[in-house]
């Protein structure tokens, strides 16, 4: 009789030791899943905010060299070691100061870590006060529209801007500019379409970017597959 109890017993333990198992396997796993997913996204902002970052092309400005939609990985080492951005180099900047007034109030901390998870893998529109344009002139040169023949110059010799986009002038806007030092003057490839230094004449700076507010150079298109390839730089802004 008593043996009959004890089996009873030891079944009953069994029975019930299953799904406390089970449970507490389950939650580990879900456990370990939301570390190993947060450890990840951690990396990718690390990797984001000091390394490379893709950058979601929001506008037409920049065309033909980079259409809407494409994700170009944005080099922010390349300025790091006493570089400096080159005529002709497609950079990413910061247009508070100079393209847009500063900013009133902070963003939500919770919408600014999701912009910032969404933007570490390019599959949101960068911040508004994120510009993509080519560098036409650096420190100390005096930019100008145009010459007889339409061109740009820089420092008096015409540019040859074989990535402008089919039909467009260099300028229709004239201007006659001395970059300050530690400043950028920038423009769109897409000229008819682009709201760049030439729009910027009377703001602080006069157009001009600092140097400071430059977040990387745009070195390769990453997507789409179609669009793969180099992001064509400096040797397409040398002097013709």
């Amino acid at each position: 009789m008593d043996a009959d109890v004890q089996q009873q017993d030891d079944a009953e333990r069994d029975s019930s030791s299953g799904p406390v198992t089970a449970g507490r396997s389950s939650r580990s796993c879900s456990a370990r899943l939301c570390l190993g997913a947060t450890s990840l996204l951690i990396v990718l902002l690390l990797v984001s905010a000091f390394v490379g970052q893709p950058f979601l092309i929001p506008s037409a400005s920049m065309t033909p060299t980079l259409e809407v939609g494409d994700r170009v990985l944005v080099n922010k080492l390349a300025y790091r070691f006493g570089n400096s951005p080159a005529r002709g180099d497609v950079v990413v900047f910061d247009g508070t100061g100079s393209f847009r007034g500063e900013e009133g109030a902070d963003e939500n901390p919770v919408t600014g870590l999701l912009r910032a998870a969404g933007s570490a893998v390019g599959l949101v529109r960068p911040p508004e006060t994120d510009y993509v344009k080519r560098v036409i002139g650096v420190g100390g040169d005096r930019v100008r529209c145009c010459d007889k023949r339409g061109r740009i110059e820089v420092n008096g010799a015409p540019l040859d801007e074989g990535y402008l986009r089919h039909g467009d002038d260099p300028s229709v806007v004239p201007f006659d500019v001395e970059v300050p030092q530690g400043r950028l003057w920038v423009m769109g490839d897409h000229r008819s379409d682009s709201s760049d230094s030439r729009d910027h004449l009377g703001d602080p700076g006069g157009g001009t970017v600092p140097v400071a507010r430059v977040i990387g150079r745009a070195d390769v298109i990453g997507w789409p597959v179609r669009h793969w390839g180099p992001v064509h730089g400096a040797e397409a802004g040398t002097h013709g």
